[in-house]
């Protein structure tokens, strides 16, 4: 591979623009009517969830959320290129792209409330628990994805981060292992342009992030983070690259987070609201949902239909987050070895005899 086939191109790829018009772009076909049909649907319903998870947590049933309010278009397309034996490693803040994958809402968001690691099974639903901190689920990611060759399995793994998350010597461990491997991974950088207060000029002074595969020997390229039709046809390309045996792929989606790192931070300290809203127009949702009507392929009748599908899973969520959980102390112990060491056991023993002491007294 030469290093010219590695370099991202110089804007990022683009396929309807923020007025909902299509843009002809010859590097990515645009996908069917009805995948991209599909792809709003998810979108309105993502918004929905993060709508509804901001409220749980002002209710005091979640500890807190990260919001991907504005990302939705990343979140989605990463779940539907997937293919049913594909794994998806997301972050915290990937819980819609979790629910698009397939997992209960409510039990995507158990690890934000504090009662448990993760309320889904991660082999059943081939999604990773969601990775609090920078950078280490690429690695576990790599980790699948070189199983999954010398398996001699059809599987590809995409993993997400942030644009923060390139900052960590993870990132690079991550990307340099799955390229002398040629592991069958996607890593998806959402750059959302903060790493919480961080602005991306303080983070990087290469040309873009998707640059930084170059130094790895991984194809890097850019796309428009909020043109959910242009991700469907980039991430999907890169996944059957890496399916067809070509090795990692790099994609960096340029977007934006419109609220707050989470519900514990004050935006306004770090950003302006001029720069909020001048994203405001660039919304996904609206930019999907102008293409779809002007190409005869949304009605009011499916909006509808969709609008009630979003607030059949804001209703699951809000039910399914209604009731306390009694956390057992001993699960602390259930699920960190196969066979309990010595050492877990006795751990295990001195906390209940505590915890007889204080019934007793």
């Amino acid at each position: 591979m030469t290093r010219r086939s590695l370099l991202p191109g110089d804007e990022p790829i683009r396929l309807v623009d923020p007025a909902g018009r299509l843009v002809n772009d010859p590097q990515a076909p645009l996908p069917p009517g009805e995948v991209l049909v599909r792809a709003h649907e998810a979108l309105v319903v993502g918004r929905r969830i993060n709508d509804q998870a901001h409220a749980l947590v002002r209710q005091g049933r979640l500890a807190v959320y990260p919001s991907s309010h504005g990302q939705e278009a990343c979140e989605v397309a990463a779940a539907l290129v997937l293919g049913e034996r594909d794994w998806l490693f997301p972050t915290y803040r990937d819980t819609v792209s979790i629910v698009e994958r397939g997992v209960d809402p409510a039990a995507a968001l158990v690890l934000l409330r504090g009662d448990w690691h993760s309320g889904y099974d991660p082999v059943a639903a081939r999604v990773a628990p969601q990775a609090t901190p920078l950078a280490t689920q690429l690695l576990h990611a790599v980790g699948v994805a070189h199983a999954a060759t010398l398996r001699d399995e059809d599987t590809v793994v995409l993993a997400m981060c942030g644009d923060g998350a390139t900052s960590e010597g993870d990132f690079h461990e991550a990307l340099n292992f799955a390229a002398v491997f040629r592991a069958p991974v996607v890593f998806f950088v959402q750059n959302n342009e903060y790493a919480i207060s961080v602005p991306l000029s303080r983070q990087s002074v290469a040309p873009s992030l998707a640059h930084k595969g170059v130094g790895y020997g991984i194809p890097g390229t850019r796309v428009d983070g909020n043109d959910v039709a242009a991700l469907l046809a980039v991430l999907g390309g890169a996944v059957e690259a890496a399916r067809a045996g070509e090795g990692p792929q790099l994609v960096e989606a340029h977007t934006y987070r419109m609220q707050a790192h989470t519900n514990a931070d004050d935006a306004t300290r770090y950003r302006s609201d001029d720069e909020v809203e001048a994203w405001q127009g660039r919304d996904p949702i609206l930019r999907s949902r102008a293409y779809l009507v002007s190409a005869g392929l949304l009605d009011e009748a499916r909006e509808a239909r969709i609008a009630e599908t979003a607030e059949e899973v804001a209703a699951a969520l809000r039910q399914g987050l209604a009731d306390e959980s009694v956390p057992d102390p001993a699960d602390l112990f259930a699920h960190v070895y196969a066979t309990a060491t010595p050492q877990l056991r006795e751990q295990a023993d001195l906390l209940a005899e505590e915890l007889t002491r204080e019934e007793v007294s």
